[in-house]
């Protein structure tokens, strides 16, 4: 295996920043999330970001096209989706199954997002194995491997006082080719460390199946009395993929689109023009937002849309947990 000390990481990542915009776990604001690397920026490979990387790929908000309208005039002047090569740098295994998921709704099925589509062909991925699973950790429950994860570019291997790198794509080998010319990698035999015991325990075995039977179950009463619907689970979600539409006018003739995430525990968001709301209450967006991450994404594309990686249950502020509706819909009587 090839490998670098980890007190050559700064060279390594100012390596890659020569090839493309590198994308790095670090504190920006006060907040852990991926960011442009540059310098000043700290990176933080100790423990995974608060913030998902998926606006790297997806971003929070997005120019789509400018327009312009005189009289029955109109123009459209669509963006180039591009922005070039992109490399993201230390992705954990809950993370990479999250862009798999993102890539099923915007790649498959017969509809492909462009400007997804344009990110993801231009984007190198690079995971990192997890050694000490978070207190809210529960990839493995979700099919997730920790320690590696096989659709990454190239993987990252903590070997205790270096990183272990392996290509598995040719993305992938051009990145260690870009650190073995710089004289960065050297070869290794030492085994990565294991990964440690999670501490969250939960057993999701079958609940797409039960699922199935519980659309008008009382529990979803319960859980919706708990929830604030304050979005910050959807925010924060490596998978989560709701957008919206909106206009920004320039003045009374000209404006552009922009896209924008969104989600499904806001109230306005199912409303129609009209004025009817599917989803009239907590009950129905709360029921929502679980069915679709444990049934309706399985159903579709075949996986679990919840990756494991907690970090809704690290800032849920009334601690309405996935894991606890697991339990709880496992558990739960079904009539007949």
């Amino acid at each position: 295996m090839k490998a670098f000390p980890k007190d050559k990481l700064t060279a390594v990542l100012d390596t890659l920043a020569k090839q493309a915009t590198l994308w790095v776990p670090a504190i920006v604001a006060g907040v852990s999330r991926f960011a442009p690397y540059g310098p000043g920026r700290e990176v933080q490979l100790g423990a995974n970001t608060v913030m998902s990387p998926k606006e790297a790929l997806f971003p929070a908000t997005e120019k789509i096209y400018e327009y312009s309208a005189y009289g029955i005039d109109g123009e459209f002047t669509p963006v180039d989706p591009s922005v070039g090569p992109q490399i993201l740098f230390g992705l954990r295994s809950c993370d990479m199954q999250g862009i798999l998921c993102l890539d099923d709704v915007f790649l498959t099925r017969g509809y492909v997002d462009d400007y997804y589509a344009k990110k993801r062909e231009e984007a190198t991925l690079v995971t990192l194995g997890c050694v000490t699973p978070g207190p809210d950790c529960f990839c493995y429950a979700m099919g997730v491997n920790p320690a590696e994860h096989a659709a990454s570019d190239a993987q990252l291997f903590d070997l205790g006082d270096a990183y272990g790198i392996v290509a598995r794509t040719a993305k992938g080998e051009a990145l260690v080719s870009a650190l073995e010319t710089a004289g960065l990698l050297s070869e290794s035999d030492k085994a990565p460390l294991p990964t440690g015991d999670f501490v969250l325990k939960v057993d999701a075995e079958g609940i797409t199946e039960k699922l199935q039977h519980m659309f008008d179950h009382p529990l979803w009463d319960a859980f919706s009395r708990k929830c604030l619907n304050c979005g910050a689970c959807a925010y924060i979600c490596p998978t989560c993929h709701c957008f919206d539409i909106s206009d920004k006018k320039r003045n009374a003739h000209c404006g552009i689109k922009i896209k924008c995430w969104d989600t499904c525990m806001y109230s306005e968001y199912a409303l129609m023009a009209g004025g009817h709301n599917p989803r009239p209450s907590k009950k129905e967006r709360v029921r929502q937002r679980f069915m679709h991450k444990l049934r309706y994404f399985p159903e579709r594309y075949g996986k679990l849309q919840c990756t494991g990686c907690g970090r809704c249950i690290a800032k849920c502020p009334v601690n309405l947990e996935i894991t606890d509706v697991i339990q709880q819909v496992r558990e739960a009587k079904i009539d007949g």
